[in-house]
């Protein structure tokens, strides 16, 4: 099975956009997969995790943590991890993430100084059901700022899966299921998602996405403008504007980054830095933070009462089963750290793919699943000047109050070592929590241990071979 993927990737020059050789493809893309014998290890939640002197990553999807840690072995640095794992994402887990996606993501670089990106979707200035995205351009300008690898090398491994195929992991397989009448309303979901006789293929069935591919070509050849400007922009505008949406040109165009510092509490010899109040998250977190701080208990009872209390503050009483949100998060051996959480409004988004792009369009965050980006939590800890702790809550307030418990516990001199150490209130369908835990010397990553995610170390022998 490896040889025969190895052999697809070598023959993906005729796939892609633009002009590629097969040694560009050899020497880059197969090798981001970590296409070695030696694999990258995962970790289960009944085991007591490795600690690791290498980069690590995490992610709700296997497929992109992989990307992630194959991208740390080349010598990458954890905002390169994070950026191969958004675009991987975007073709293998493309319920919560795509290049239609927005949201936030806290980098620590190596002077530890902590910023904090924020770009997450906003609403066409003439209304309509699809969002103006902001996912590339900042994982481009990210990259371009603590990135060590040329851009093309973190784009690549996306483009690849779209371009040859990729089985469809649990992870995946999960959120399908859940998700079933979405995708037969979109001619390219259904014809990537379901077999000839209209069910879902099974986990472990290949499929691909041939304009997703070629959308990636474009975005890894030009930039984010390869995205925002020429014919991916005018294929967006279009279409939006043939199914009553309003995204033009020219705000595709005006699409920016917003930085600046990460909000910072103090805790238990800790400097906890968390969204900031200029985002509905920042807010959320910051009060979950509080009310978790005062629950008398511990466990899933305090998280489950702590959420009650900040939903009724903010007058939330429902929301929709699935928010369409992931979390992602990479540490390299410099102390550079990167917490990311995406999402699309909704399971899928809008349920609609751009014509000819492959792009699934994110909801407008005017919709009610729009509040899916108030419990976007990207946190990251740190003492005596080393990162210990790097966590992302995604899909609701259950991933929000997760990520803060692993925080709070490691304030308490409870830093997890084990998947099996995280909490949740239990009712959360799908990925909630995803944490890289570290000490002065290793880190661990550990994934939500209620979902099929993946905790990922950079493997010594594979740098090694690619050295």
């Amino acid at each position: 099975m490896m040889l025969k993927r190895l052999s697809a990737l070598l023959a993906l020059p005729m796939m892609l956009g633009g002009c590629v050789t097969a040694e560009y493809i050899g020497d880059n893309v197969a090798a981001s997969f970590g296409l070695a014998e030696e694999a990258p290890r995962s970790y289960t939640s009944n085991e007591v995790s490795e600690a690791v002197r290498l980069g690590v990553v995490v992610s709700d999807e296997p497929l992109a943590a992989r990307a992630g840690a194959a991208v740390l072995t080349s010598q990458g640095t954890a905002v390169d991890a994070v950026s191969a794992m958004f675009f991987t994402l975007a073709v293998t887990y493309p319920a919560a993430v795509g290049l239609g996606s927005g949201g936030l993501c806290l980098v620590r670089d190596t002077s530890g100084r902590v910023t904090e990106f924020n770009f997450l979707t906003r609403a066409p200035a003439r209304g309509g059901a699809y969002a103006v995205p902001g996912g590339v351009r900042a994982f481009a300008d990210m990259q371009r700022l603590h990135g060590a690898l040329p851009w093309q090398r973190v784009v690549a491994p996306g483009e690849a899966y779209a371009a040859t195929g990729f089985p469809i992991s649990q992870a995946l397989s999960a959120r399908l299921a859940a998700a079933q009448n979405v995708i037969r309303l979109d001619a390219d979901l259904a014809a990537e998602f379901l077999d000839e006789s209209g069910q879902l293929r099974a986990t472990g069935s290949e499929v691909r996405n041939p304009a997703l591919g070629l959308t990636l070509g474009q975005i890894r050849m030009n930039g984010a403008d390869g995205f925002y400007r020429g014919a991916t922009a005018a294929r967006i505008e279009a279409y939006s504007a043939a199914q009553g949406g309003a995204v033009t040109l020219d705000e595709l165009a005006a699409v920016t980054t917003q930085q600046g510092p990460a909000r910072t509490r103090n805790a238990g010899g800790l400097v906890i830095h968390l969204p900031g109040a200029r985002t509905g998250a920042g807010i959320f977190t910051n009060s979950l933070f509080d009310n978790l701080a005062r629950q008398p208990g511990a466990g899933e009872a305090a998280i489950a009462a702590a959420v009650r209390q900040s939903l009724a503050s903010f007058g939330v009483a429902n929301l929709p089963r699935d928010l369409g949100s992931t979390g992602f998060a990479a540490v390299d051996v410099n102390g550079q750290a990167a917490s990311c959480t995406i999402t699309l409004n909704g399971s899928f988004g809008s349920g609609r793919t751009a014509a000819g792009t492959g792009v699934v369009l994110a909801a407008s965050p005017a919709v009610p699943a729009g509040l899916a980006s108030a419990f976007l939590t990207p946190l990251i800890a740190t003492g005596s000047d080393n990162v210990i702790l790097a966590a992302t809550g995604a899909g609701g307030p259950n991933g929000t109050a997760a990520a803060v418990y692993a925080l709070l516990e490691a304030t308490r001199g409870r830093v997890p070592g084990k998947r099996g150490d995280l909490r949740s209130t239990g009712a959360a369908p799908f990925d909630t929590v995803n944490v890289i835990s570290c000490n002065s010397e290793a880190c661990v990553p550990l994934s939500d241990p209620g979902a099929h995610g993946l905790g990922t170390a950079a493997d010594a022998i594979t740098a090694s071979i690619l050295e």
